[in-house]
């Protein structure tokens, strides 16, 4: 059997304001081309499906749409629901939808509903776990005990292999589908400033040997493919969500189960439809250096280290690259030591010498006469004003 390993769509999510719902339907038709490429059996989608518990109206077309175009391929498809993910909204379709082949496993009261799979080997059973917050099924039986994610995911499992004793399937292969952050992740994995607060949501970390004795186990929630362990795998999210994953490769597994079970993956890279690029220098000359020629279509960051800030830099940087969404400024020579220039503030006997010595700080440089001449014209004009009252 071969399985297509995805996660973390995030349908309506934008990228620093901008809408990246064009990007994601690029990517994922290229992720349906893959099933009758590859000779894909099954399509798992381990969670966080939308980007909002309340997705726009649109986002459910957007679903609905990829999944009708994955099933058309022949593939069934599997789906779990992830901690952004309303498990209500998404579970809504589930009962007619399991009629076509797509099952959506969303309902945290019943965390154990197997998919059975067939091929020449026999039965595959399917567990795609849905998101479990600890404080919403410990009212459920056998789960009172449950305060992390870590005791969630065990109750999980461990009602997985007693279904798989229960029904004698002992010797049928498993696969898992589960959205959690587990031990092991690198911290240099790209994409380390999202999906790592630990704390929101109730999200903490698990062990992998929660998913010991499964033959394959597909999980979401980090943004960048990480092996954990040969048949324990994050795919990560189809596409950039971050700066901090500029360069990150964006795809898919592709994993085959044989008789025996896990019998190897590999990884299948995903068209990337707007890069990501980093660029730091004077405003005039990213708006002129032919170095930076290739980022025009790119979504763009720029760090700006002119002296003076440059006045309407955002708009100015559009005009050469009209995907610029962020903009930081990191002039020279600012001192690092902020307490001194407290300090050395306090000995300034007048407004003037204050606001004078606080450009400098700021700045790294004095004011040029004509600045300071301005500035003397505005404190002239505010005690004129104050003297009024």
């Amino acid at each position: 059997m071969r399985i297509l390993h995805t996660s973390d769509w995030h349908i309506g999510r934008t990228f620093h304001g901008e809408s990246t719902l064009e990007h994601l339907d690029t990517v994922l038709r290229a992720l349906t081309d893959f099933v009758p490429e590859h000779g894909v059996d099954v399509v798992v989608v381990a969670g966080d499906i939308f980007d909002s518990a309340a997705p726009a109206a649109g986002a459910f077309d957007f679903l609905s749409d990829a999944l009708q175009r994955l099933r058309a391929t022949g593939a069934v498809v599997v789906v779990s629901s992830g901690n952004h993910d309303s498990a209500a909204r998404l579970r809504f379709p589930a009962a007619w939808a399991r009629l076509a082949g797509i099952h959506i496993s969303a309902d945290p009261a019943q965390p154990v509903a197997p998919v059975e799979l067939h091929d020449s080997h026999g039965t595959v059973r399917c567990y795609p776990i849905p998101y479990l917050e600890p404080a919403l099924v410990r009212h459920l039986p056998g789960a009172e005990a449950v305060r992390t994610q870590e005791d969630a995911l065990r109750w999980a499992t461990d009602a997985v292999r007693a279904d798989v004793e229960a029904n004698g399937a002992d010797g049928d292969r498993t696969l898992v589908l589960a959205h959690c952050f587990a031990a092991g992740v690198p911290e240099t994995t790209p994409g380390d400033d999202i999906e790592r607060d630990l704390t929101a949501g109730g999200i903490d970390v698990v062990p992998t040997s929660l998913f010991d004795g499964f033959d394959y186990v597909a999980l979401g929630h980090i943004h960048s493919h990480v092996e954990l362990t040969e048949r324990v795998r994050y795919s990560g999210a189809p596409l950039h969500y971050s700066f901090s994953e500029a360069g990150a490769p964006r795809g898919v597994w592709l994993v085959d189960l044989d008789g025996d079970g896990f019998a190897g993956a590999r990884w299948l890279d995903l068209p990337v439809p707007r890069a990501l690029a980093r660029l730091r220098g004077e405003l005039e000359a990213l708006l002129h250096d032919d170095d930076a020629a290739a980022a025009e279509g790119d979504w763009v960051q720029a760090q700006l280290t002119d002296a003076a800030r440059p006045i309407d830099a955002m708009r100015r940087l559009r005009t050469r690259f009209p995907h610029a969404v962020h903009l930081e400024y990191d002039p020279p020579n600012v001192s690092a030591n902020a307490t001194a220039h407290l300090e050395l503030l306090a000995e300034h006997t007048s407004d003037e010498q204050r606001l004078r010595g606080f450009i400098e700080f700021v700045r790294g440089e004095a004011a040029t006469p004509a600045e300071l001449r301005e500035l003397d014209d505005l404190l002239t004009e505010a005690r004129s004003k104050e003297a009024q009252r």
